[in-house]
């Protein structure tokens, strides 16, 4: 009997589309990316010619003005071809803070643009060496000196800049010891990397394990126009949650796109495979692993499409866009682990992706946000305990 998984939804014929063009790009394909430790640009730039990449750009900046929800099911989707959507979905949610905080200036200077695919605004940059996901404790300062901005500090683990022409960057322009609030006095601003780069912005790429470009950033007298400043100033930090939320969102969609790759890889071979005169998936010890990743899985695309109807009717979705991306890094992680056990040996190996997919799946109980730093939001916003940091 065949059974098809993940099952057809209301999505399906997003769902057919992205399969055909993820098709042309096979498992030898992404496992050439990774040795080499490259960039898929060829599967970067179908996607955004296909319009895939504009998704959530509004139709009047020439994107497709989709939702959340549709977006998702396009992460969702790459990964669940056996690519990696991590190299390109920056592109995808950092424009949410222009797209929802920007002045229809701005909006018209550089929606049409990120929706083309000439602008890529690929990277943001939050995470500091010293503060890690404590935001409200960075240290990077923008004083303002006349028409301009002068950026000082430091970032790291800031992805995508070398496939970037515009960064969102996060810098504190009122001293925390000034304002009434530690989330004040944050601002956000639209760096043009082209004319940052060797000039007070310098870039130093983290070799990792991973095939995710990912770098440290100083900033060193950077000068940025002031009209690059997004929204009003001192409210960055409200700001940046919009993106945020997007990006737990759609890399919960990610991660459910691994999770079914893996349920399915695993379902495969242990059809097929024969040890003593039985497929081993016959034997409970291998299907049951099997079947709870697959109900994990099922349950954490449950919260993902919760967290995008809120989002997507701009209500407020922290606590379903943390518990999605919990829930999905989870069922993802647990998969790969059966995935990988069901293999045994040849799970080791390069041939069968399933080594490639286990390293890139683990990194999301990490970042965006670790998990405990997800206990730590339900606990105190949905579960009104004492704040515990």
């Amino acid at each position: 009997m065949h059974i098809q998984i993940p099952a057809p939804d209301a999505y399906q014929e997003i769902r057919e589309a992205l399969r055909d063009l993820c098709g042309r790009y096979d498992s030898a394909y992404w496992q050439k990316v990774d040795a080499e430790r490259g960039y898929p640009e060829a599967f970067v730039d179908a996607l955004t010619e296909a319009g895939w990449m504009a998704a959530l750009i509004p139709s009047d900046y020439g994107g497709s003005g989709l939702g959340l929800a549709e977006a998702s099911v396009i992460m969702e989707e790459i990964n669940f071809s056996g690519g990696n959507s991590g190299a390109l979905h920056g592109q995808m949610y950092n424009m949410n803070t222009l797209l929802r905080h920007g002045s229809p200036a701005q909006k018209q200077q550089y929606l049409p643009g990120i929706a083309s695919g000439k602008l890529r605004l690929q990277s943001m940059a939050v995470t500091e060496p010293t503060t890690g996901t404590d935001t409200t404790q960075l240290k990077t300062t923008a004083v303002k000196k006349g028409d301009r901005y002068v950026v000082n500090g430091q970032k790291v683990w800031i992805s995508r800049i070398q496939h970037s022409d515009l960064m969102i960057l996060l810098a504190r322009t009122t001293p925390l010891a000034e304002v009434k609030k530690k989330s004040e006095g944050m601002s956000i601003f639209l760096v043009d990397l082209h004319q940052a780069i060797g000039r007070g912005m310098t870039v130093r790429p983290i070799p990792n394990m991973v095939n995710h470009e990912t770098n440290e950033v100083f900033f060193d007298n950077l000068e940025i126009p002031a009209e690059n400043l997004i929204g009003t100033e001192g409210q960055g930090f409200r700001y940046i949650l919009d993106g945020l939320n997007a990006e737990r969102t759609l890399i919960a969609a990610e991660c459910i796109g691994d999770a079914y790759w893996f349920v399915n890889k695993a379902r495969k071979y242990a059809g097929e495979r024969v040890v003593f005169n039985r497929p081993i998936g016959q034997n409970q010890g291998v299907a049951f692993p099997i079947a709870e990743a697959y109900i994990e899985t099922e349950a954490a695309n449950l919260m993902r499409f919760k967290a995008c109807s809120l989002f997507d009717a701009h209500k407020p979705c922290g606590g379903e866009a943390n518990m999605a991306k919990y829930l999905a890094a989870k069922a993802s992680w647990e998969a790969a682990n059966v995935c990988l056990q069901t293999h045994g040996g040849f799970g080791f190996a390069h041939e069968y992706d399933v080594e490639r997919k286990f390293r890139e799946t683990r990194l999301y109980q990490v970042a965006p946000i670790s998990t405990n730093l997800i206990y730590a939001y339900v606990a105190e916003h949905l579960l009104g305990l004492p704040r515990s940091f």
